[in-house]
């Protein structure tokens, strides 16, 4: 009776260690590796279809063990003791699962039956329906919640993207939630000619060691930008014959609010063909500009090199070139 005790409980133990593979992949890349004709993701893809039928199996032969291990207890011991023990056994049988040995053995040998187990659901489909209970709680997708979640699992995609990628996706994510003023120029980095200023030589060449290639004329003050003055238009100028910006600016300005997002930016852009706005707040006060370049920059995550910007000497480009 002892051998039948201890046989019975060491088998409830292994059927309850016992954890059927999960493939680890969503429905929808199982299907696309079958597709493929991915082997392993075919017997994958039967696994998973046959998961509710062996936890339900798994659960009513746990059940029938421990009737056996409570009853042979009580047989064997009377209903004091034998009763007292099976409340032990109740009460650690969770910790004892947990141990490496008795995982161990119950891995190796759920992989020894477990082909056998599948082909005997797959014959007895009406028995297996009978018996099933609840399908298990584990889902064949993932479900995406929120936006936040959709980053992570791009941020976790490992090797299935590269980093650029990766940085394409989420900040094309983050894109629209973000406004004009996080990504704009701030008005004191804002670089601006007044609308009388000469443009002699000295000027000119002071503009053009900004870097920058466009600049707000001012009337007296930035809040009073009347126009554009791009470098480009510059070069055609005479310096031997002095102009005034107010000449040679472009008279057309365009305006876009700081708490208006980048997505509404991008489109303002590209209604008015124009590749710079100023930045006004709420009382028409100029805080910052803000470039088509800037926008771009924000939405595919790295900074825009043009190949003609890492050199101070355009003839070495043009000799690459050729």
């Amino acid at each position: 009776m002892l051998i039948a005790i201890i046989a019975s409980f060491a088998l409830l133990l292994i059927v309850g260690a016992m954890r059927p593979k999960h493939s680890g992949l969503s429905r929808y890349e199982l299907d696309r590796r079958q597709k493929d004709g991915d082997p392993i993701a075919i017997a994958s893809a039967r696994r998973e279809k046959l998961l509710p039928d062996i936890y339900t199996l798994q659960r009513i032969v746990m059940a029938v063990l421990l009737v056996i291990v409570t009853m042979l207890l009580l047989a064997s011991f009377g209903w004091l003791v034998g009763g007292l023990i099976a409340m032990i056994v109740a009460i650690s049988y969770g910790t004892i699962l947990r141990l490496h040995l008795i995982q161990q053995t119950a891995r190796t040998t759920y992989e020894h039956f477990e082909e056998r187990l599948l082909a005997f659901i797959e014959r007895h489909p009406r028995f297996t329906r009978f018996i099933r209970h609840a399908p298990h709680t584990r889902s064949a997708t993932v479900r995406l919640e929120s936006r936040e979640q959709l980053q992570y699992l791009i941020s976790q995609s490992q090797r299935v993207l590269s980093a650029d990628e990766k940085s394409l996706l989420i900040h094309g994510l983050q894109f629209s939630g973000r406004t004009v003023s996080e990504v704009m120029t701030p008005r004191l980095r804002i670089k601006s000619i007044d609308v009388k200023e000469m443009l002699g030589p000295l000027v000119l060449d002071d503009l053009h060691k900004t870097g920058h290639s466009r600049f707000p004329v001012v009337d007296k003050d930035i809040d009073h930008i009347v126009g554009m003055l791009y470098v480009y238009d510059l070069l055609s100028l005479n310096v031997k014959q002095s102009t005034t910006a107010e000449k040679a600016m472009d008279p057309h300005v365009y305006y876009i609010r700081q708490d208006q997002t980048l997505q509404q930016a991008l489109m303002a852009f590209l209604r008015a063909h124009h590749h710079l706005f100023i930045v006004v707040n709420e009382e028409q006060e100029t805080v910052g500009i803000l470039s088509l370049e800037d926008t771009i920059e924000s939405l595919i995550g790295h900074k825009i090199i043009d190949e003609f910007d890492s050199h101070t000497d355009l003839r070495h480009v043009a000799r690459r070139r050729l």
